[in-house]
C-alpha cells in the first residue's frame, strides 16, 4: 500500500515536472489581453481584460493597498540600483500579485487607471541602460501615480529613456475610463504607444500589435523621438522600398512574430469580434470594429477560448483536455489568474470601477466581482505570503479536491488539476454551475450598485458593504458548487 502510495506521488510529480519543462519552452506564447474603446462597449467605457499564464509552481495573491503619504527626500529604489524621488501622496490600488516573478503584476488604481502587460521579445542585441534598467517597477509607479492612461503612458516612456528598460521587450496595456493604449517597450532607451480607437477593439498575445504610427498625432500617437531613424540605422527599415513604418515588424523579435502560439490566439480572439471572416496566419490588425458591442460576458468568453467551433480545437490528450495541445488556446493549463475590468466613469469609481476576476484557468473558474470601493480585498484571495517549492506545490495539487472557503487560489488551482484529468467527465457540470453563478451575479449587479448608489454620499461604509455583501455571496455560491461537483476527487 505504502509503495503503491509513493508511485502514484513519484509519477504524478514527474507529469508535473514534464509539463512545467513544456510551459518553460514556450515562454514566448503567454499571456494575452484585450482592450475595449469606450464607444464600443456596452457600458459606454473602455473594458480591459487579461490572462496571466505563468509556468508553476506559482501563487497569486490580490491587495488592496491605500494611499500612502511619503515623506519629503523618500525615494523609490529600483532593483538594478537606480532611484528616483518619491512623491507625496500615492494612489491607493488593487494589486494582482504572483511573488517572485517580475513581469506578472496587474494593478487598477482607484482612477480607474489599469495596467497589466504581455511579453513581446524584440530583435534588440545592443541597448542602452543609462541608470542600470527598470522593467518590475514600471507598472506600480503607473498604478501609485497616474490618473489617467495617457499620463501613465508618458510616465512609462520617461522611465525608460531616463533608466532604459531592461528585458527584451513587453507590450504594457495601460486603461481608464475614457481612452485604452498599448505601449512597446524595446531593450534600451526606445518606446512606442498607440491609443486604441474609440470604437474599436484590440487583442494582443505576445508580440508587438503596433503597426503605422505617427508621432505628430499626439493624440493617438507617443513615442521615442527617434523610434524610426533608430529602426533605419540598425537596418531593420528601409524607407526607399517600404512605403510606410511598420513598428511591429521593424522591432519585433522575427521568430516570435511568426510563432503559431502567438498567431494562433490573435486569430482566436480577433475571429470571435471581427464581422468579417479572419484568417489563421494572415495579417492582423492592431484593432479593428467589433460586430456588436462588447460587454464583460463577451470578453470572458474570449478568455476562456480553446478554438471552439473551428478545425483547430482539439486535444491531445486522453482526458480530452483542450490545453494539452501544441496549437496553444488563449485560455490555457497554466493560466494562473484572469480579469476584466469595467471602468464606468458615470457613477462613483467606487462603484463603477468593478474587477472581475477568476483564479486558474477561466474554462473551469468562475469569475467573481469586487468593486474598487470595498476596504480590503477579502483574505480568502490570499494564496500564500510566500512561493513554494514545486514539491509542495504539486502535493497541494493532486490532493483529494477540498473546497476551501477560506483559500480561493488553491480551491481553484486543485479543481483545475482535477479537470485536466477528468476534463471529458468533468467540464460539463462544471461549466452548466460556472455560468449559473455568474448570470446570478450579472443578473443582480445592477440593482445591487443601484441600492448602494442611492446611499453612498450619505453612507459610504454601507454602501460599500452592500457590495462587499454581494461579492462574497457570488464566492461562496461558486466554491460551494465546485464541492458539490467534485467530491473528494
Amino acid at each position: 500500500m505504502l509503495n503503491t502510495f509513493l508511485f502514484k506521488k513519484v509519477l504524478g510529480f514527474v507529469c508535473f515536472i514534464s509539463i512545467a519543462l513544456c510551459l518553460v519552452s514556450n515562454a514566448n506564447d503567454n499571456c494575452y489581453s484585450i482592450v475595449v474603446g469606450k464607444d464600443a462597449s456596452v457600458d459606454g467605457f473602455v473594458l480591459m481584460a487579461h490572462n496571466e499564464d505563468d509556468g508553476p509552481p506559482q501563487i497569486v495573491n490580490h491587495h488592496k493597498i491605500p494611499r500612502i503619504k511619503h515623506q519629503p527626500g523618500d525615494k523609490v529604489r529600483l532593483i538594478n540600483g537606480g532611484e528616483l524621488d518619491q512623491i507625496e501622496e500615492t494612489w491607493s490600488y488593487i494589486w494582482s500579485e504572483i511573488p517572485g516573478l517580475m513581469f506578472s503584476d496587474s494593478y487598477v488604481n482607484e482612477w480607474g487607471v489599469c495596467i497589466t502587460s504581455d511579453a513581446c521579445p524584440s530583435r534588440e542585441d545592443n541597448p542602452v541602460l543609462p541608470e542600470g534598467g527598470i522593467s518590475y517597477y514600471l507598472r506600480r509607479l503607473v498604478a501609485e501615480r497616474a490618473k489617467t492612461s495617457r499620463e501613465g503612458v508618458h510616465l512609462i516612456g520617461a522611465l525608460i529613456e531616463r533608466f532604459g528598460y531592461d528585458a527584451s521587450g513587453r507590450t504594457y496595456i495601460v486603461s481608464d475610463p475614457l481612452e485604452g493604449w498599448l505601449v512597446c517597450a524595446v531593450n534600451g532607451t526606445h518606446w512606442a504607444a498607440a491609443r486604441v480607437p474609440d470604437d474599436e477593439v484590440a487583442l494582443i498575445a505576445n508580440t508587438y500589435t503596433v503597426r503605422n504610427i505617427n508621432l505628430s498625432d499626439t493624440m493617438n500617437f507617443i513615442g521615442s523621438d527617434d523610434i524610426i531613424d533608430y529602426a533605419v540605422e540598425r537596418g531593420w527599415y528601409d524607407p526607399d522600398e517600404e512605403d510606410q513604418f511598420d513598428f511591429a515588424k521593424a522591432y519585433a523579435d522575427p521568430k516570435v512574430a511568426v510563432n503559431t502560439g502567438n498567431l494562433g490566439r490573435q486569430y482566436g480572439g480577433l475571429r470571435l469580434v471581427s464581422p468579417d471572416p479572419i484568417e489563421l496566419g494572415g495579417y492582423h490588425p492592431f484593432s479593428l470594429k467589433p460586430k456588436k458591442k462588447m460587454d464583460v460576458p463577451s470578453l470572458m468568453a474570449i478568455l476562456r477560448d480553446h478554438y471552439e467551433g473551428t478545425e483547430h480545437y482539439g486535444s491531445n490528450s486522453p482526458s480530452g483536455n483542450p490545453h494539452d495541445r501544441d496549437f496553444r488556446p488563449i485560455c490555457r493549463n497554466d493560466t494562473q489568474t484572469s480579469f476584466v475590468v469595467q471602468l464606468r466613469k458615470d457613477m462613483p469609481l467606487d462603484i463603477g470601477i468593478v474587477y472581475w476576476v477568476c483564479l486558474a484557468s477561466p474554462c473551469v473558474s468562475t469569475y467573481v466581482p469586487f468593486h474598487f470601493g470595498n476596504i480590503a480585498f477579502p483574505d480568502w484571495y490570499l494564496g500564500s505570503r510566500d512561493t513554494s517549492t514545486e514539491l509542495e506545490y504539486q502535493e497541494k495539487l493532486i490532493r483529494p479536491f477540498q473546497h476551501d472557503y477560506s483559500n480561493a487560489f488553491w480551491t481553484f488551482s486543485n479543481l483545475r488539476y482535477k479537470a485536466e484529468k477528468n476534463y471529458d467527465k468533468l467540464i460539463g457540470s462544471i461549466v452548466t454551475e460556472r455560468d449559473k453563478v455568474e448570470k446570478q451575479a450579472f443578473d443582480t449587479q445592477e440593482s445591487m450598485e443601484k441600492w448602494a448608489a442611492q446611499i453612498y454620499a450619505s453612507d459610504k461604509k454601507t454602501a460599500m458593504e452592500i457590495l462587499n455583501n454581494y461579492s462574497r455571496g457570488i464566492y461562496l455560491s461558486t466554491v460551494k458548487a465546485m464541492g458539490e461537483i467534485t467530491p473528494n476527487n
